[in-house]
């Protein structure tokens, strides 16, 4: 009896569109429309409920609108506004990998294919210690000239930090889920998809990013550009989102958390001059959480590539898994 043939090995995160329907020009047309969806389609949509709700609560539209789309002097509503049309990059993401490449949207989440949960409140766990880590090293590195201004007083608390807290409680998780949908789920595909190379899965998407949070300077484009490397890094390695949203998450909330009793949310929404010694800082929260990441993720044997087998086509080709 001649000896069993092994299984080949399955589909990484950043190859998982290859199992989908075939083509090079699936992947580049579906980052044009990604793209297009954010500068233009989405955020015109999403206005329309909240011109609806302005004209239900008997303010006037035109001045609401553009008081709630100045984030150079935000409000509660114009940071739910922000929220939710970022958040919809989720269902923008899902939508491509259907259209595009025949995929069920739960490949985007990992390669479960789905959001595995006990991962996920493990990843937010490793990324608190993480948080305690950049405390340690904040305390002995010069103090940042840049960026948001951190007060050593409290904010007073008024309807309009309880209206923001209910707004970063509730939606901010939404939004840096699906900035990671985006960028670390659908960009990381289709990059991985052309080029096939775990490096350009990473390392483009993460300049995306960077580049998408508009005018900076340079210490706070580089920071973002770590930030997309990093998350990007543990997505591959883990094979799913999960990692990268606790992270998002964490850092948001931590951020406007501090905005809100320390500082203003203006200044946080639109840092200005950033500061190098932010870098160390910010470099040991990404460094020691991608650590800890990959090596629980061994330890729990987590799996970074699915169970079928790595053919072209192979995921919209057996049932049950399209």
């Amino acid at each position: 009896m001649g000896a069993e043939t092994a299984e080949p090995p399955g589909l990484p995160y950043h190859l998982v569109q290859r199992g989908g329907r075939p083509g090079v020009w699936r992947p580049i047309v579906g980052v044009l429309a990604l793209i297009a969806c954010f500068v233009v389609i989405v955020p015109v949509l999403v206005q329309v409920p909240f011109a609806i709700g302005l004209a239900l609560a008997g303010r006037d539209v035109t001045d609401g609108l553009s008081r709630m789309l100045d984030l150079d002097d935000p409000t509660p509503l114009g940071l739910a506004y922000l929220n939710v049309t970022l958040a919809c990059a989720i269902l923008v993401a899902w939508l491509l990998t259907r259209v595009f490449h025949g995929l069920r949207p739960g490949w985007l989440a990992s390669v479960g294919p789905r959001i595995r949960w006990r991962w996920m409140l493990v990843c937010f766990g490793l990324s608190g210690i993480a948080l305690v880590a950049t405390l340690l090293v904040s305390a002995v590195v010069p103090a940042s000239g840049g960026g948001a201004e951190i007060s050593g007083e409290l904010n007073d608390f008024t309807s309009t930090t309880r209206d923001f807290l209910l707004v970063v409680v509730l939606l901010t998780p939404l939004q840096a889920a699906g900035e990671e949908y985006a960028f670390r789920g659908y960009l990381t595909q289709a990059f991985g998809n052309v080029f096939g190379q775990r490096w350009a899965a990473v390392l483009f998407p993460a300049l995306l990013f960077a580049l998408a949070h508009g005018g900076q300077s340079a210490p706070i484009f580089f920071d973002r550009f770590a930030f997309g490397v990093v998350a990007g890094l543990a997505v591959v390695l883990t094979g799913g989102l999960e990692a990268g949203i606790a992270m998002h998450v964490l850092n948001n909330w931590l951020a406007f958390g501090l905005a809100l009793a320390f500082s203003d949310m203006a200044s946080t929404l639109n840092p200005s001059g950033g500061d190098w010694w932010t870098i160390p800082v910010t470099l040991t929260q990404s460094l020691v959480y991608l650590g800890l990441v990959v090596w629980f993720a061994r330890r729990l044997r987590v799996r970074p590539t699915t169970e079928t087998a790595a053919k072209p086509g192979v995921l919209v080709g057996r049932s049950g898994l399209v």
